[in-house]
C-alpha cells in the first residue's frame, strides 16, 4: 500500500489521538490538526496528503467552511476530502458532497478499524 499520508482535522484530542494511532498501525502517516485554521495553514505551507479526514463541528470554522476553502485552493482543490463527523442528517451529507467531499463517514457508525477500511476504499477508487 505504501505510506499514505492523512491530514486529520479533528478538534477532539482523544479521538484525534485514537485515530492517529489506528491509522499509523495500518501503515499511514498522520498529520493531526486541532482545527480548520491549522489544517488550512498546513495545506498552504505545502502539505500534500493523500486524504483529509475532516470533522464538521469544530471551533473557529466548521468543516464545511474548511471544505469550501480547500476546494478553492489551487493546489488542494483536487484533494480527497472525507468528512468525518457525527452529523448524519441527509442535508449535511448532501451539502458536503455538493461541496466536493469524496466520502462521508459518520463516526458513531464505524469502529476505528472500519474507518481505516472506508478510507482505503475511497483512496483505492480514485
Amino acid at each position: 500500500m505504501g505510506n499514505k499520508k492523512i491530514l486529520l482535522i479533528e478538534d477532539d484530542e482523544f479521538l484525534s489521538d485514537m485515530y492517529k494511532t489506528k491509522f499509523e498501525s495500518e501503515g499511514f502517516e498522520v498529520v493531526p490538526a486541532q482545527d480548520g485554521e491549522i489544517g488550512l495553514k498546513l495545506l498552504e505551507e505545502g502539505l500534500k496528503p493523500d486524504a483529509i479526514l475532516l470533522d464538521v463541528v469544530m471551533p473557529k470554522m466548521s468543516g464545511l467552511e474548511v471544505l469550501g476553502k480547500i476546494k478553492s485552493m489551487n493546489d488542494a482543490s483536487s484533494m480527497n476530502v472525507i468528512m468525518f463527523t457525527n452529523m448524519g442528517q441527509k442535508e449535511d451529507i448532501d451539502k458536503a458532497m455538493s461541496l466536493g467531499a469524496r466520502g462521508y463517514i459518520i463516526k458513531a457508525n464505524f469502529t476505528p478499524s472500519e474507518v481505516v477500511v472506508e478510507v482505503n476504499k475511497i483512496l483505492n477508487n480514485m
